[in-house]
């Protein structure tokens, strides 16, 4: 009863905040982490978030990213947007 609210418990990563792109942590774009078992985390600017796990996995996952470009929306949403 005594924590602060919106803080993390015991490590745990959460979105605190107004950011509504944030996903437990992570920031929009593409991170990628080495150690041990290589995983990808890619967070796109509309909020789709996907993670790669493991070599082969992590690989295909960053050919085919491009960040900041959203292959989500459709082109009829893109240009009623612009």
């Amino acid at each position: 009863m005594g924590e602060p609210k919106g803080v993390a418990r015991k490590g745990v990563l959460s979105a605190v905040g107004s950011d509504p792109q944030t996903v437990t942590g992570i920031t929009p774009g593409l991170q990628i982490q080495c150690d041990g078992v290589p995983v990808a985390d890619w967070l796109c600017v509309c909020g789709h978030h996907e993670r790669a796990r493991g070599r082969a996995a992590v690989i295909r996952l960053t050919a085919r990213v491009i960040v900041g470009i959203c292959p989500h929306a459709t082109t009829a949403e893109g240009r009623a947007a612009s």
